[in-house]
């Protein structure tokens, strides 16, 4: 499989697959490989401390507070202020300067807010995101990219999981770094052509995790933080 690592220097961290991980169906290559991209990217104990992140994707500003689930998102296009816990969906929302206090609006619009971090974020941690729940694993054996990089390739598949569970995804992981250098994205799992192909690069630490924005081409997400501490009024006031 080309999986590099030298047992000498560095021992991967135990990482364990979330609940609901299709290990059945999962090839033990691709588990395998997964392992190896997690520890490339600093690793499952440093990826748990990791506490604070924030980042712009598109129009759109995020802060997460990853322990406690907690998400500031400001949305420049319709003036939206969410602050939502994804664990629980509660929070509150300001639209145009004006909070919104009707129960049923309030639902779906912190609902639609854990929409777009769930999107938003997987743009920017997807390779930490490789064994979660519902997620199946394939190994598809070796390619090169077109920025001339020979690399492995996983596939990713879901069962009824997120919101488009038909979605698939093809990861090409560098052979030398373990790092992933592209992703291809179908919309639906039955396409034979990606709906659209982009780079994984310009990768740099960010406290103690490896993270790949601010990327060739200008989509994804750019000027990410990682920060320990951060007040709390953050994900509790507009």
């Amino acid at each position: 499989m080309g999986c590099q690592q030298d047992s000498s220097d560095s021992q991967v961290d135990a990482n364990p697959p979330a609940p609901g991980f299709d290990i059945a169906h999962s090839d033990p290559a691709a588990v395998e490989l997964a392992d190896s991209i997690m520890d490339a990217m600093g690793g499952r104990r440093n990826w748990e401390k990791t506490r604070f992140i924030s980042w712009n994707f598109g129009t759109r500003k995020l802060v997460w507070d990853k322990k406690e689930g907690h998400v500031r998102i400001e949305s420049a296009p319709d003036s939206t202020v969410y602050l939502v816990n994804i664990h629980d969906l509660k929070g509150r929302v300001q639209v145009r300067g004006q909070e919104l206090t009707e129960s049923d609006s309030l639902q779906k619009m912190l609902a639609k807010g854990k929409s777009i971090w769930i999107n938003d974020s997987y743009w920017l941690f997807m390779p930490f995101k490789l064994k979660d729940t519902g997620v199946t694993l394939k190994y598809l054996g070796e390619d090169t990219i077109s920025a001339g990089v020979n690399s492995n390739v996983l596939e990713l598949t879901f069962d009824n999981v997120g919101d488009t569970p038909q979605n698939r995804y093809r990861v090409y992981v560098d052979l030398k770094d373990n790092l992933v250098k592209q992703w291809a994205f179908y919309r639906e799992a039955s396409q034979d052509t990606p709906s659209w192909v982009l780079p994984w690069d310009n990768y740099r630490r960010y406290g103690n995790i490896l993270l790949s924005a601010d990327r060739t081409g200008g989509r994804g997400p750019k000027e990410v933080r990682v920060n320990e501490k951060l007040p709390e009024e953050i994900f509790k006031e507009f």
